[in-house]
């Protein structure tokens, strides 16, 4: 399939980001590290409930937001409509095989691009990079954050529909084979590996416990300079930012 392998009701979607909202100082983290790639008119893939976009909103960030749910979509208006600087909402199919018949009008129309957690849920991950790529003005930028590490596949992955997961040179390589110049990669939250490994694998937990996020939460001024003592070069995602 061409598109998001995803079932009518997410449960386990939605539960999953009902406890990561929960998680304002991982989110803010998340927020701050992609924050100094992104500019101008900015458009989010894969916008959830919201839980990145809010910074935005909260910085009066230009941005449209997209999520593949209409739920998702209804959720956001009900929580951004009143915000001076929101662009848009609007359901939209990253990787939709009728991409350029349904959002050309969208086409050259951003500077930024970014999509989180959101390329290991696409079958045809190569196609989906490059409608990112569409999206961008000349010189715009793409980030994505993704799932790292093969060999950490586990419970939480099958039940919330990935793919897959990424290293370094598997997503720069989907950025270049898209005509996309690499001007940033890193790993990130190299202490959740633990985490995500023993209560995925071990445990073998379908969700992430609310407990266990909670938690995270508060020691995360610690794990950001963990992050920073092992240079980013490892972690439980990766990041790419692409110039078109």
């Amino acid at each position: 399939m061409n598109e998001f392998d995803f079932k009518p009701v997410d449960h386990e979607g939605e539960n999953t980001l009902k406890n990561i909202a929960l998680a304002d100082h991982f989110n803010r983290w998340m927020y701050s590290t992609i924050k100094p790639f992104c500019s101008g008119e900015i458009l989010e893939i894969g916008s959830g409930l919201g839980n990145i976009s809010a910074f935005f909103l909260e910085d009066r960030a230009h941005i449209v937001l997209t999520d593949i749910r209409d739920v998702y979509c209804d959720t956001l208006r009900n929580s951004f409509s009143d915000c001076p600087t929101l662009q848009g909402i609007t359901t939209m199919d990253f990787a939709d095989p009728d991409f350029d018949l349904k959002f050309s009008d969208y086409f050259n129309s951003f500077d930024t691009v970014f999509a989180l957690n959101v390329l290991e849920h696409v079958f045809d991950e190569k196609q989906a990079i490059s409608n990112g790529y569409k999206l961008l003005k000349p010189g715009g930028r793409l980030i994505i954050l993704v799932p790292a590490f093969q060999w950490m596949f586990n419970n939480f992955d099958k039940e919330l529909e990935h793919y897959r997961r990424y290293n370094r040179q598997k997503l720069e390589s989907l950025f270049l084979d898209c005509n996309l110049k690499i001007i940033h990669t890193q790993y990130f939250n190299a202490a959740g590996m633990a985490g995500w490994y023993v209560s995925g694998k071990l445990q073998r937990n379908k969700l992430i416990p609310a407990g266990q996020m909670k938690l995270y939460n508060t020691l995360v001024p610690v794990f950001k300079l963990l992050d920073k003592m092992v240079f980013h070069s490892f972690g439980l995602s990766v990041i790419s930012v692409g110039e078109k």
